[in-house]
């Protein structure tokens, strides 16, 4: 199965007719917060494959377009403080980052810790359901330690860290963090998992045994 995930930045030939045949073998896409619902909308649309999504602290509440108003992409699910088992995979996912501003989708630390420990009952279910805690874990901002900076806003959750310490899914995606030179660190090994910064887009092969190809019948022989 093959990821696209993306974040924080419209890119220009993903957001136009040349992104089917680009990600023509794509199965799944994670949009990791900070981008417009038209856009992941127009992903989605264009490649016939499920959207699961966070947001990130500049979405917004409503987003108002030529086309109308929406308060999420059509289409996506909605990861945030939520475990799903989709597509053989155990996703789950949380939104936002530190607060720092008045604003959406900005929280404390203690706060991302309640989304964090909702979330473990699941986990232990799932271990003994599936055999495993969590395939990929999605947020917006990074974990504590792995590709975040010193800065208030840019800061890593430390119970995104917990999580990714103690229950180790096999990926991390998260965005927030934007990368400017060739030498940024995009992808780090923690213990079992991948973590990926998915800023502007990252298009991932999973290497997970239960994953289903989701791809739509349409898609066939694109």
């Amino acid at each position: 199965m093959k990821i696209l995930a993306v974040s924080d930045k419209i890119v220009p030939f993903i957001y136009g007719p040349q992104v089917r045949r680009r990600f023509q073998d794509v199965d799944l896409i994670l949009g990791c917060g900070d981008l417009a619902y038209y856009y992941l909308e127009f992903i989605l649309s264009i490649l016939d494959v499920p959207l699961y999504f966070v947001r990130g602290n500049h979405d917004k509440v409503v987003e108002y377009s030529s086309e109308g108003q929406r308060t999420a992409p059509h289409g996506g699910q909605d990861l945030h403080g939520r475990l799903l088992y989709e597509q053989g995979l155990l996703i789950a996912g949380v939104q936002g980052c530190l607060r720092y501003r008045p604003g959406q989708f900005q929280y404390s630390q203690m706060e991302m810790w309640q989304y964090v420990l909702k979330l473990t009952p699941g986990l232990v279910y799932n271990r003994a359901r599936h055999g495993r805690y969590l395939d990929i874990f999605v947020t917006h901002a990074p974990s504590a330690g792995i590709h975040d900076d010193d800065d208030l806003p840019h800061q890593g959750i430390k119970a995104f860290r917990w999580l990714v310490t103690v229950f180790q899914p096999a990926y991390h995606f998260h965005g927030h963090v934007h990368l400017y030179r060739p030498d940024d660190k995009v992808a780090t090994q923690v213990g079992r998992t991948q973590v990926i910064n998915a800023f502007g887009f990252q298009e991932v092969q999973l290497n997970l045994p239960g994953a289903k190809v989701a791809r739509a019948q349409s898609r066939t022989g694109i």
